[in-house]
C-alpha cells in the first residue's frame, strides 16, 4: 500500500510538470518622447558661465540596451528682458553645453528645443538660496537616536515665500536622497535639516552613518512651479506600502509648441545652489 502511494504522488508531481504553460504578460507601452535635463545650477562663488543641458529619448521599461542620446538640434537660452541668447553647443553625445551663460538672480530665463521638426519652450526664474551657517552630526533627531545623522543648518530669508531642494548622497552609494521643502512654518527662523541612512526594507540590510563617511550636500532655491513637481516626483520614486503613491504621469515644463500631445519629460530649473562636503567623525 505505500509504495503504490509513494507512485501515485510520483505520477502526479511529473504530470503537473509537464503541464505547465508560458503565458506571456502585455506589458503597456507609451511613445518615445524627449527627455530634457536642463538644470541651471550657479554655485555660489563660481561664475555659472559653464552649464549644460542633457536631451535623450525614453525607453520602454525593460530595454537595457541601445543609445538614446538626442543629437542635431538646438538649444537656445534667452533672457526674457535682455534679450541675450546663449547658444548650447551640440558634443554628439546628448550633452549641449556654453562657456558664457550669465546668470542673473530674479531674472526670467526662456529654454528653446528644436527637435526633429518640432519646438519645445519652458520659461522659469533663477531663485536665490540662503547659505548654510552649520553643518555638524548628532544622535538626538533622527528617527533612532542611537545612530549618527548629519545636520545642515541655514536662516530662512523672513517675509517671501521660499522653497528648497536638498540633495544628500554619501560617498560609495549610488543614489543620492532627495528632499524638497518649503517654510510656510519656518519663515524666518532657523531651520535645521538632518540626514540619516535609512535600513533597507527589500533587504534588512543594516546600514547607518560610520565615522569615515563623506556626505556631499547640495543646497537649492527652487520655484513653487518645481517645488510640486518635485514633490510628486519624489513621491513617486520613494513610497513603499500603504504609503506608495498612485503612479501618475509626472510633466515637466517643457511644453511642446509644435505637437502639444507629444509633451517631453524633465524640466528647466535656474537655481542657486550651496556645495558643501561632510566627513562623518
Amino acid at each position: 500500500m505505500k509504495i503504490y502511494i509513494r507512485t501515485t504522488i510520483l505520477f502526479l508531481a511529473i504530470a503537473l510538470a509537464s503541464c505547465s504553460d508560458v503565458i506571456d504578460v502585455p506589458v503597456q507601452t507609451a511613445p518615445t518622447r524627449l527627455v530634457v535635463e536642463a538644470s541651471i545650477d550657479w554655485e555660489k562663488g563660481t561664475m555659472g558661465n559653464e552649464q549644460t543641458i542633457r536631451l535623450s529619448t525614453s525607453t520602454a521599461f525593460f530595454e537595457t540596451t541601445g543609445n538614446t542620446a538626442v543629437t542635431g538640434a538646438s538649444v537656445i537660452i534667452s533672457n526674457d528682458t535682455s534679450g541675450d541668447e546663449f547658444l548650447f553647443v551640440d558634443q554628439s553625445n546628448g550633452e549641449y553645453t556654453t562657456d558664457d551663460f550669465v546668470p542673473v538672480i530674479g531674472q526670467s530665463y526662456t529654454l528653446q528645443i528644436i527637435h526633429d521638426g518640432e519646438t519645445y519652450m519652458a520659461q522659469e526664474t533663477l531663485i536665490p538660496v540662503t547659505d548654510i551657517t552649520n553643518i555638524y552630526q548628532g544622535r538626538e533627531d533622527g528617527f533612532d537616536d542611537e545612530e549618527l545623522e548629519v545636520h545642515v543648518e541655514f536662516i530662512d530669508p523672513a517675509n517671501e515665500d521660499n522653497y528648497y531642494f536638498i540633495r544628500f548622497k554619501r560617498e560609495g552609494d549610488l543614489l543620492p536622497e532627495l528632499e524638497v521643502g518649503d517654510d510656510e512654518f519656518i519663515d524666518g527662523n532657523e531651520v535645521d535639516w538632518w540626514y540619516e541612512v535609512q535600513e533597507d526594507e527589500d533587504t534588512d540590510k543594516i546600514d547607518v552613518l560610520q565615522p569615515g563617511d563623506v556626505i556631499s550636500i547640495e543646497m537649492y532655491g527652487i520655484s513653487s512651479a518645481y517645488y510640486n513637481y518635485m514633490d510628486i516626483l519624489i513621491d513617486q520614486i520613494g513610497g513603499v506600502g500603504l504609503f506608495q503613491a498612485t503612479p501618475v504621469a509626472v510633466k515637466g515644463n517643457c511644453v511642446n509648441q509644435t505637437n502639444p500631445d507629444n509633451y517631453a519629460h524633465g524640466y528647466f530649473r535656474l537655481t542657486e545652489v550651496n556645495k558643501a562636503s561632510y566627513t562623518v567623525e
